[in-house]
């Protein structure tokens, strides 16, 4: 049986716009579509409003919340199949143990307690360090770029390929699903003390860095290239550091994918997640895919 889509709903508009996203790849994948509301995300007064309904104000909300964003699943795509949940527990918990039994997780760049000008809600930046599944967040959405990035790209962020393929699978697999062309990037930089000499000179430090470069890309990619020969595939390396490279990719993408190790020991949040990944979550200005690789 096919593992659902899950999306973390709170009834906040970034939230509703991960809906619109999840609903289209489900639609595309024939996969199911799971709602959850974790009812402690945020807590509601107005617990008179409640008063001789048998239920709590929060009790309420969550059930509001919930059966909107199912209507609206509904309206988009009649044909994917949508159940919902309210998870008495907080939003990383919830989330996290849905990643268990999940395709991946798909969630708003912020939910309903988020300041204007924040980067990224505390809560997606968690999951998206400790889920076990690829965790996509709605970057772009405040424009409404997500909803029509399905016709664009997919951007792969090439890391080092002995840390593992599941990202270039899954970039691999989103562009098929999608019909559209993945761009895979590897960005590469030589330092200032190497030996000095004409950058296209042949063995020239830089011609040596940017050569490494391609020789990565291949092998990384190889294994995905394989298994989705249809995929128009184009390889790109670039002179820069790996965060400006990948920001500057994704301005035209329509999702953008990197690869994150996955540890077992309880480190911090951001390094957990590395400093490529933080800054496409934090940045990007399209959905990114967080996909863990086991190492």
């Amino acid at each position: 049986m096919d593992l659902p889509l899950v999306v973390g709903v709170d009834g906040s508009e970034p939230a509703m716009r991960a809906v619109d996203w999840a609903t289209d790849e489900a639609a595309l994948r024939g996969l199911p579509l799971r709602l959850v509301y974790a009812s402690l995300w945020e807590r509601y007064e107005g617990a008179a409003l409640a008063e001789g309904l048998g239920r709590s104000a929060e009790q309420i909300m969550a059930d509001t919340v919930v059966e909107a964003a199912a209507r609206r699943a509904r309206r988009r795509d009649a044909g994917v199949k949508v159940t919902t949940e309210v998870v008495p527990d907080d939003a990383v918990g919830a989330l996290l143990r849905e990643g268990l039994n999940a395709t991946a997780l798909v969630l708003g760049s912020r939910g309903r307690s988020g300041i204007a000008g924040m980067l990224l809600g505390s809560v997606s930046l968690t999951v998206a360090a400790r889920a076990h599944c690829p965790v996509i967040v709605l970057r772009g959405s405040h424009d409404n770029r997500a909803g029509a990035g399905r016709h664009r790209r997919v951007v792969l962020g090439v890391g080092d390929p002995s840390h593992g393929s599941a990202a270039a699978r899954f970039a691999f697999r989103e562009a098929a699903e999608r019909g559209v062309a993945l761009e895979a990037v590897r960005a590469w930089r030589w330092s200032a003390h190497e030996p000095a000499g004409h950058p296209v000179e042949p063995g020239g430090p830089a011609r040596r860095h940017e050569q490494g470069a391609v020789e990565l890309l291949d092998k990384a990619l190889s294994g995905a290239a394989a298994e989705y020969p249809a995929v128009d595939v184009r390889r790109r390396t670039v002179e820069g550091t790996a965060r400006t490279v990948l920001l500057d990719a994704s301005t035209e993408a329509g999702l953008l994918v990197v690869g994150v190790r996955r540890r077992d020991s309880h480190g911090h949040t951001g390094m957990q997640l590395g400093r490529v990944a933080h800054a496409a979550l934090h940045h990007a200005a399209c959905p990114v895919a967080v996909v863990p690789e086991r190492v």
